[in-house]
C-alpha cells in the first residue's frame, strides 16, 4: 500500500482513473492528488496491477460484507435420544414424538440405543427399535447413517426434510 510498493512501474485501476502503466511516483502522486490510497491487488502480474481507492472504507465494507455472511450461515443443531434395548411401548411413544418435533424445529437427531453390562447381547433388538423409529419418522427427516454399533452404544443419524 502506498510508499511501501517497491517496483519502478504499476498497472493502475479504479474509479475515474483511465488505466494504463505509470511509474510508481506518478501513480502515488495521483492517488495523493484525490486523497485516496494507492494499493497493490496483484503483485504477480507484470507490472503489478494497483488500484486507487479508500483502503480504510474497503476494509470496513469487507468486514461488514463477511459479518452478513455469517449471520446468514445457518448453525446445525443436533438433539439426542436415548433408548435402552428393552424400552417400553409407552416409553418408545413418548420419545418418537420428542424427535418429531425436534425434526420439524430443524434440529438433526441422534438417536442411540445403550448397552449396559451384559444387555450387549441383545443389540439385535437395539437395531430393530432403531430402524423402526427411523421408519416411523420417514416423514419428517431421511436416515443419513444406519445403526453402527459403537462400543457400548448403537447410533443411528436422521436429519430433518427440507421444507418445500
Amino acid at each position: 500500500m502506498n510508499n511501501l510498493i517497491r517496483v519502478p512501474e504499476v498497472r493502475l485501476v479504479g474509479e475515474n482513473i483511465e488505466p494504463g502503466v505509470f511509474k510508481i511516483a506518478d501513480a502515488l502522486r495521483l492517488a495523493d492528488q484525490l486523497e485516496l490510497d494507492l494499493v497493490e491487488i496483484s503483485p504477480n502480474a507484470e507490472p503489478p496491477v494497483c488500484k486507487i481507492m479508500d483502503y480504510k472504507k474497503f476494509v470496513y465494507e469487507q468486514k461488514k460484507r463477511d459479518k452478513a455472511l455469517k449471520a446468514k450461515s445457518s448453525q446445525v443443531v443436533v438433539k439426542e435420544i436415548r433408548f435402552g434395548p428393552q424400552t417400553d411401548e409407552h416409553d418408545y411413544e413418548f420419545k418418537r414424538k420428542n424427535a418429531e418435533k425436534f425434526l420439524k424445529e430443524g434440529a438433526k437427531l441422534k438417536a442411540f440405543v445403550f448397552f449396559k453390562g451384559r444387555s450387549i447381547i441383545y443389540k439385535d433388538q437395539g437395531q430393530i427399535l432403531l430402524l423402526r423409529l427411523a421408519q416411523d419418522l420417514e416423514e419428517h427427516g431421511k436416515v443419513e447413517a444406519m445403526p453402527v454399533l459403537e462400543g457400548k452404544r448403537m447410533i443411528m443419524f436422521i436429519a430433518p426434510k427440507k421444507k418445500k
